[in-house]
C-alpha cells in the first residue's frame, strides 16, 4: 500500500493525537462539561489571535467566516475597498457584490503585495468606505500583504474597519490583532491549526462591535450579535461542531504550551529549508514577498505545473497544489502547514526533482534535497 502525504494548503495533515481526541465519545453541546471546554477554548483563542476582544466560533469553512465578516458590519449600498491580487481577494469582491456592497477594487498583479500607499489613495478617494478587505496571506499566490501598515492607515478612521482573511496566516507568523489594529480577523481550522475543515474563527474589535450594532445586511445563522449573547451564557447560538471543538481545545493547549514564537519559528524553518532546496534546483519562487505558510514555485519553461502536481499525487502519493485561474499551469505549491516536519519537506523536494526530470526538466537529481538537508542540519535558531 502506498504511503500518502498531504502537503496541500488545506485541508492539511492532522496529528494522530488530535484525531484520537476528536474520536472520543461525543458530549452534549448544552452540557456543563462542554460549556467548560468552550470557555477554555475562547480564552486560548484570544492568545492565538493576540487580542483581548471576543473570538467567535462558527461551524463553517473559512469562507463562511468571510461572508459573516461582510454581513455583520455593513449595510446595503455601503462602499468598501478590496485588495484584489488572487483568487481569495476576488472572493471578497464577490461576497460584497452578492450583498449589494459597492466594491472599490485595489487590483494588484498576482504574486505582488499591495502597496500601502495605493490603499491610502483609495481611502482618500472614498472617505465613506466602511471597510478595507484584505488577505494577510493570499493562498493562491503565496504572497504576504502588509496588514500591519494597513492597520495604521485604518486605525484613526472610526467608521472604517480593517477586515483580514488570515485563514492561511494566523498561527504561521506574527499577526497580533490588537497591536496592529486589525478590527476583524478570520481564520479556519484546516490550515495552521492542523484540524479538519469545519470551523471558522473570527476576532471582533470594539470598533467593529459598534459597527455591527448599526449594520443592516440580512443575517440569521451568521449573526455575530446573537453569538455574542450566547457567549455570555457559555454556549453557542446554534449547534456547534462539538468534535472539532474538542480537537481545537487540544491544539490550543499545545500551542499555549509551546508558545507562539516557537510555532512561528517552526513554520519559518520549514519554509526557509524548502526554499534553500528550490533555489539549489535553479527554480524561482512566484510571490515577491513569500509567506511561511507555503512555498509557491514557478514551473520551469516548457513544463506545466499541473503535470508536476499530477505525478506527485497519482504516482508518488504526495498531494500538493497547483495554480488557480491565471496561474494555472504556471506554478505549484507545497504547504508547510499541518502535521509536517523537515523530513516531509525533503520528501516533497525529492519528489519534485524526480517529477521535473521525467517531464524533461534540467534539474540535477539530489541537488535540491542536499541543499535543504544542509539547511535543516543546522540547529534551530541558527
Amino acid at each position: 500500500m502506498q504511503k500518502r502525504y498531504l502537503m496541500a494548503p488545506g485541508p492539511v495533515a492532522v496529528a494522530p493525537d488530535i484525531l484520537a481526541k476528536m474520536a472520543e465519545p461525543i458530549i452534549h453541546h448544552r452540557s456543563p462539561q462542554f460549556s467548560a471546554v468552550l470557555t477554555r477554548v475562547r480564552e486560548d483563542l484570544k492568545y492565538l489571535f493576540q487580542t483581548g476582544n471576543d473570538v467567535l466560533i462558527l461551524a463553517s469553512s473559512g469562507t463562511g467566516g468571510m461572508e459573516a465578516s461582510v454581513v455583520n458590519f455593513l449595510s446595503p449600498g455601503d462602499r468598501a475597498i478590496v485588495v484584489r491580487g488572487g483568487k481569495f481577494g476576488e472572493r471578497w469582491t464577490e461576497l460584497c457584490e452578492t450583498y449589494g456592497i459597492e466594491a472599490v477594487n485595489c487590483d494588484v498583479p498576482w504574486g505582488n503585495p499591495v502597496a500601502p500607499e495605493d490603499v491610502a489613495r483609495a481611502l482618500e478617494a472614498n472617505p465613506t468606505a466602511k471597510a478595507v478587505f484584505v488577505q494577510a496571506h493570499e493562498t493562491s499566490t503565496g504572497v504576504k500583504h502588509p496588514v500591519r501598515e494597513l492597520g495604521e492607515l485604518v486605525r484613526g478612521r472610526p467608521e472604517t474597519l480593517l477586515i483580514v482573511d488570515a485563514i492561511s496566516a494566523l498561527g504561521v507568523y506574527e499577526l497580533p490583532a490588537d497591536a496592529w489594529g486589525l478590527d476583524v480577523v478570520v481564520t479556519g481550522s484546516q490550515k495552521a491549526l492542523s484540524l479538519p475543515p469545519g470551523l471558522a474563527l473570527v476576532s471582533v474589535s470594539q470598533k467593529a462591535w459598534v459597527m455591527a450594532e448599526k449594520a443592516k445586511l440580512p443575517r440569521y445563522y451568521f449573526n455575530f450579535l446573537k453569538e455574542r449573547k450566547a457567549m455570555e451564557k457559555q454556549t453557542t447560538a446554534f449547534t456547534p461542531a462539538v468534535s472539532l471543538i474538542m480537537g481545537l481545545a487540544e491544539v490550543l493547549r499545545q500551542i499555549r504550551e509551546k508558545g507562539l514564537p516557537a510555532l512561528h519559528a517552526h513554520y519559518r524553518r520549514l519554509a526557509e529549508g524548502t526554499r534553500a532546496g528550490v533555489a539549489a534546483m535553479g527554480l524561482e519562487l512566484y510571490p515577491k514577498v513569500p509567506s511561511e505558510a507555503i512555498t509557491v514555485i514557478q514551473a520551469p519553461a516548457g513544463i506545466n505545473g499541473q503535470d508536476v502536481v499530477k505525478i506527485l499525487r497519482d504516482e508518488y502519493g504526495i498531494t500538493i497544489a497547483g495554480g488557480q485561474a491565471q496561474a494555472k499551469g504556471k506554478i505549484f505549491r507545497i504547504s508547510h502547514m499541518g502535521h509536517l516536519n523537515e523530513w516531509d519537506m525533503l520528501v516533497a523536494l525529492a519528489a519534485v526533482e524526480r517529477a521535473l526530470s521525467r517531464l524533461g526538466g534540467k534539474t540535477e537529481q539530489g541537488r535540491g534535497v542536499a541543499a535543504a538537508q544542509a539547511y535543516f542540519a543546522r540547529p534551530a535558531g541558527n
